[in-house]
């Protein structure tokens, strides 16, 4: 996701005097900025999803806890994850994140994974799939595979 294209994005939303789209593309590019400057060096394309990730899981979070009466809340929230969702990557398919895992387990030459293998497994994983996948759906592929 390039910054170049999110800021011409940006321009042509206040061309078309869309307040909503530049409101939201504006939050983003500043957040990546923040991170940006938090980094003191330009973002990784890893990174720059990490953020929009982040501001996509943010978002949702809002739209859960905004009050059910307030609809400007819950609008402007879900106009915001519309945009958002268009500069996110791809998650991981479960299967896709089971072939990951089936590769940290050749890496770590562990054959018949237990429970107890799991924190190991983990410290391995997440780096591996870290802005790809939601650690949740992670956790939950991997439970699999260790209760079988």
């Amino acid at each position: 996701m390039e910054l170049e294209t999110l800021r011409s994005d940006m321009i042509a939303a206040m061309k078309a005097k869309d307040k909503a789209r530049k409101d939201s593309l504006s939050m983003l590019l500043s957040a990546l900025k923040n991170a940006e400057i938090d980094k003191r060096s330009p973002l990784t394309e890893e990174e720059a999803d990490a953020v929009v990730k982040k501001e996509i899981k943010q978002t949702k979070e809002t739209l859960e806890l905004a009050p059910a009466d307030r609809a400007d809340i819950r609008e402007e929230a879900q106009a915001r994850l519309a945009v958002y969702k268009e500069f996110a990557p791809e998650d991981l398919t479960e299967e896709q994140i089971a072939e990951v895992i089936k590769s940290v387990l050749a890496e770590l030459g562990i054959e018949n994974p237990a429970p107890s293998d799991k924190g190991k497994i983990m410290k391995t994983l997440m780096p591996k799939v870290k802005g790809k996948a939601d650690g949740k759906v992670v956790n939950q592929v991997l439970a699999g595979i260790l209760s079988k």
